[in-house]
This record gives C-alpha cells, structure tokens and sequence, in this order.
C-alpha cells in the first residue's frame, strides 16, 4: 500500500501523459493481436487457393497494422518514460526537501549514507517500476486476455495447453517472488552499508594515510563488499533458477501445440493457418505473462524502497515552529539561557545540566572546559540545532523556538568546531548567508578574518575554485574563510565553536584584534581551548560535566575557580598568562 501511495500521489500532476500512454499501449496492443488473425487468413484463404489479390489486400492491411503497432509503442514507451523520469525528480526533490526540514536528531538517527542511498538508488528502483508499469500495465493484461479470446477463436480443441501453461507460469513466478522479497530488503541494507564505508574512507583518506592504515580499511571495504556480494549472488541465483524455466514453459508449449495441432490438421479438425496463428497467440499470451513477471519482479524490491522512502517523508522534525502571533525578530541579540537540560537520545545522564548565563550586546562571552563538557552541545542550542529538553534559550526575550529557520539565520551565525566550505568558488562561498554581498564587503570581511593575502595570491581571486569540503585549501584558511563568511553575513549573534583552533598565535591575535571592531554592537559567544584566545572576554563561562561551575572575568577566575586554574596552569604558568 506505501508504494501504490507513494506512487500515485506523485504521479497524479502527470495524468494527462498517463491518459496518453494508456491509449497508445491500447491500440500498440489490439494491433499485435490482429496480426496473427490477418495471417491466417493469407494462409488459409489466399495461400492455398492461389488468390493473389487476398494475399496483396491481406498484405497491405497488415502491413498498416504494423506501422501503426510501432509508432504507437514508440509513443507509449516515450511518454511513459518521461512521466516515469518526472516522478523520479519529483521524489528526489521531496526526500530533499524534507531532510532539510529534519534537526540534527533526526539526520543523526537516519544516518548520512542510508540518507544518500534512499534519494538515488530507493528512488531509482521506484522509478524503474513506474516505468515497467506504464509500458506494460496495459499491454500485459490486454494481451494475455485478449490472446486467449482470439486464440479460441482459431480453435477450441488446443485450448487446454493454455489451462495448463499460463497457470503453471504463474506458479512458477510467484514462488520466486515469494523468495526475493526478503533478499531485496537486505540488498537495500547492504547498499547502505558499503556507501557509509566509503564515504568515511574518501572522507578520512588523509587520515587513513597518515596511520598507514590502508590494508585495514581495505579489509573493511572488503567485508562491507562481500555482504551486498553475498546477497547479489542469492538474487542472481534466483533469477538463474528463473529463467531457464520460464523458458522451458515456452518451449514444452511451442511443442505441445506444434505436437497436437498437427494432429488435428492432419485429421481435417484444423486448418495450418489456424494452427500457425494459435501457436503465435500462445506466444503472446506467454510474453506477456513474462512481460507481467519481470514487473512483479520488480515490485518486491521497490517495496521495500517505497517504505524506506516513506520513513523519510513522515519523518516528524524534532525542530518546529508554533504559530504565534506577535512574535518579533530580534534585533538587539541578547542572549539568555535560562536553566537549559538536554540529554542526547539513549546517553545515560544529560550532556548539560540546569546551564543559565546571559550574554550582552557589545560583549564577548567565552566558554572554556574540559572536552566532553558540553560547549558545542550548548552552541548547537544556542543556533537551535536541537532544543533543550527543559528550560530556554531567548533571543531579546523570543524563545528561540518561536523562531523560524529564516529569522534564526537572519540572527545568529554559527562558526562550526569542523570548518566546512562547499564546492564553487571562494565568492560563492563568502556570500552563502547574504547573497547580495558585495566585493568590498567580502574583502572588507578577509581582511577581518585574516583571509585577503592568500586569497589575493589565489590565481582568480574570489573566483578561486573551491573544492567539495573546501578540501583544496589548508584547515587555516578553512577556518578563517569559514569567519569570514559568518562577517558577510552581518548577524546580531556570533557563535565561535573553537573557530580559531587551526590559526597560530600571532593570526589569532590579530584576527581577534580585528573582531572587535567588525563585530562591535553584536554579541560575541567564543568556544575556545586555549586561555590567550579567551583572556580578554567580558565575560567567561567554565564548564565541566555539563554544568558552569564559574564564571567571570580571567583575573577572577583565577582567584576564584579551581577548575579554570587548573586549564590555565595546564597551558601555562599562571605568572605567565596573569
């Protein structure tokens, strides 16, 4: 029911091209059926009484039957294609659409490589299907029926051979799709299994290379490739098993016919051109059984990718926005937490743990703590990549979860802990939070992040191509292009996830110096692992264990928090950064 669903509801905008398929295969098929009566009656009629002129108007009449047979297959297999080909790309973008609309909770539960596998190879296989039906859905009964109808015309006596056959083809295929069902449901899996594989490996190749870990990951690759093998072996041995009996049926039927058709010609009950045109009607009515079976083929596997598809479509996101009158975007962007839990699914205690600070206009507030204490947990928060389970986080006292996706962009800007650019060039890039951006700005906002030299040594300036992943330029210049981006943007809220853990300590301080006036008037929120990035903040926040247990400015803390000592004598002398 999912995949006749899922079927229906986006084939629906194509119905017209559907109407003109269903005509055209129509009369492409009561054409083929009308060719082995017209030849009968040339042999029967014309052959042996010598009537030249029936054999010539005979001729001719099928002759028309037959380009009128092609052109409308022709037609039929065009607009089934395309209407086939429309519901595919209507699919692809729907999957798209929704997982955009997912939070991270959701794309974390699904998992990136099933994700990729379900909007191309799931959505492929529901493609095929649709177009194997529109090409056959209505030739395939037509002429199985239609067959049998004009096969008892030529002769009652041979109509048990299509008693026994057709039934024990059925047999026959049921039984086999009744075996790949549960095959195709683990190929889907497997499928997913090797793409995330490979993607971690292209991903992690640096990786991979600098550990030597090369037979390792081979040796993984090898497994995950074994599985879809092991798998594709059993559905080949499947259709092994298939087609040789499907043949066989054929066969023994051509004989069976020719065996005791021959019998009755030669006792005046049949005439040869009945025979020869019952044998040719068998045949269809044989194909186009065949024709319905590497359709039904098909179904079970688009099944099971119709269901998997359909996960993804009634998947709920986790991050909604009620309908509220009178909410207002914010425009000053203070920022207060207020009490905030959260937990990630299946973790046993909460990654953060009744957290409340305010962050003021004009002011930098730093977090810093021991990894695992919840600091980009808490940013992610903060940019409303999840929500907290209990308490809120405001914006100019608006619930950030009243907030839409738009107005949220339109505010905060997040610098992730992991700096990523996408596939264009440096311009495009620059300008994915504010489009309009000009030139200027955008050297206006390298110059900031510590960006223009090398981009101005780039052959093509901001038209440098950049690689998927921004895997062409070193991680400094990920990240400071990465700062540069969130500039162009012009937010009231800065989140910095540990954005400067790849600059040296002179760039940083320079970049930080340069922060200051572009950012004045913004609220400024930095994640950071070393003390001389953080020293100058208004105001500091340590965590450990999910929780702010101080908070204040470098030199209170250092009076005041155990905690906050302990990181900086682990960095350096107290005396040293005091």
């Amino acid at each position: 029911m999912t995949l006749v669903a899922l079927t229906l509801r986006h084939a629906k905008p194509y119905s017209a091209w559907i109407v003109v398929v269903f005509v055209l295969q129509l009369v492409s098929t009561i054409a083929a059926l009308y060719l082995p009566s017209l030849n009968a009656q040339i042999i029967d009629r014309g052959v042996s009484t010598g009537d030249t002129d029936l054999i010539w108007s005979t001729g001719m009449t099928m002759l028309v039957v037959c380009l009128v047979q092609v052109v409308t297959a022709i037609g039929g297999v065009y607009f089934g294609a395309k209407t086939a080909m429309a519901v595919g790309r209507d699919l692809r973008r729907e999957i798209f659409r929704k997982v955009d609309t997912l939070g991270a909770l959701e794309i974390n539960g699904f998992g990136t490589a099933t994700l990729i596998t379900r909007s191309t190879n799931d959505v492929q296989q529901v493609q095929m299907l649709v177009l194997m039906t529109l090409n056959f859905m209505v030739s395939t009964p037509i002429m199985c029926i239609g067959g049998i109808i004009m096969a008892l015309r030529e002769d009652v006596g041979l109509s048990w051979l299509l008693w026994v056959s057709v039934p024990f083809l059925l047999v026959v295929v049921s039984f086999l799709v009744y075996l790949l069902l549960p095959l195709f449901r683990l190929m889907q899996d497997r499928i997913d299994g090797i793409n995330g594989v490979l993607r971690e490996q292209i991903t992690g190749i640096r990786v991979v290379r600098a550990f030597v870990r090369e037979p390792f990951e081979s040796e993984r690759y090898e497994r995950a490739n074994m599985a879809i093998t092991t798998v594709s072996v059993k559905v080949g041995n499947v259709f092994v098993l298939m087609f040789p009996l499907i043949m066989m049926i054929l066969h023994l039927a051509t004989a069976a016919v020719l065996w005791f058709g021959g019998h009755r010609v030669d006792a005046g009950e049949m005439q040869v051109g009945s025979l020869t045109a019952f044998l040719q009607y068998l045949l269809q009515i044989l194909m186009a059984v065949m024709m319905g079976v590497f359709m039904v083929m098909m179904i079970p596997r688009a099944v099971v990718c119709a269901e998997r598809i359909d996960e993804v479509l009634r998947a709920t996101p986790s991050l909604t926005v009620p309908r509220r009158s009178g909410v207002k975007t914010p425009t000053e962007g203070r920022v207060e937490v207020k009490d905030v839990t959260f937990g990630y699914p299946g973790a046993e205690r909460p990654v953060l743990d009744g957290v409340s600070f305010v962050a003021e206009p004009g002011q930098t507030t730093a977090i810093i703590g021991s990894t695992g204490a919840g600091k980009t947990t808490l940013l992610s928060l903060l940019s409303r990549q999840y929500d907290p389970q209990q308490g809120s986080v405001e914006i100019d006292g608006v619930a950030v979860r009243d907030l839409g996706r738009h107005e949220m962009a339109g505010v905060v800007a997040l610098i992730p802990q992991k700096p990523y650019l996408f596939s264009g060039t440096i311009g495009s890039n620059l300008r994915f939070g504010r489009p309009e951006a000009t030139d200027d700005e955008l050297w206006s906002a390298l110059r900031v992040a510590q960006g223009a030299d090398f981009v101005h040594d780039k052959t093509h300036g901001l038209d440098e191509r950049v690689a998927q992943g921004g895997t062409n330029v070193s991680g400094g210049q990920r990240q400071r292009l990465c700062i540069a981006r969130a500039l162009v943007a012009r937010p009231r809220v800065y989140l910095f996830d540990d954005s400067f853990s790849a600059l040296d300590v002179a760039t940083d301080a320079r970049l930080r110096e340069g922060l200051g006036e572009a950012t004045s008037g913004a609220t400024v929120i930095i994640v950071a692992q070393r003390v001389s990035t953080i020293r100058s903040a208004d105001q500091i926040l340590v965590m450990d264990g999910g929780a702010v247990v101080g908070r204040g400015t470098h030199d209170e803390l250092l009076e005041t928090s155990e905690t906050y000592r302990e990181i900086v004598e682990s960095q350096l002398s107290v005396e040293g950064v005091a």
